[in-house]
């Protein structure tokens, strides 16, 4: 019996042909941003269920995926199954690489 080249792939990935091979299963936190605003301590701690926040975003704006906090992607709000996913539409290149 043969093993499968994936299995067989990803062991000598790890073992050192492939440099950063060990990190690829390392999880990390991913957010999906809506958009961001700004209002006061007074008008946070009023909050209630209902209640409406402002966002700078205009209506209908990409989305922004970060990965550990930094921006990674733009995408739209897409129904997978019985969830919901981001399509992405725009990868963003690393501060300083932009244009390079």
């Amino acid at each position: 019996m043969s093993s499968s080249p994936t299995s067989s792939s990803s062991s000598s990935a790890a073992a050192g042909g492939e440099p950063l091979g060990s990190l690829f299963d390392v999880e990390c936190a991913v957010e999906v941003v809506l958009g961001t605003g700004r209002i006061t301590v007074r008008d946070c701690l009023r909050l209630e269920r209902s209640s409406i926040v402002r966002l700078e975003q205009p209506a209908g704006s990409d989305l922004e995926l970060r990965v550990q906090g930094r921006p990674l992607a733009n995408g739209e709000v897409v129904i997978v199954d019985d969830g919901t996913a981001l399509r992405l539409r725009r990868i963003i290149p690393p501060a300083g690489t932009e244009g390079a």
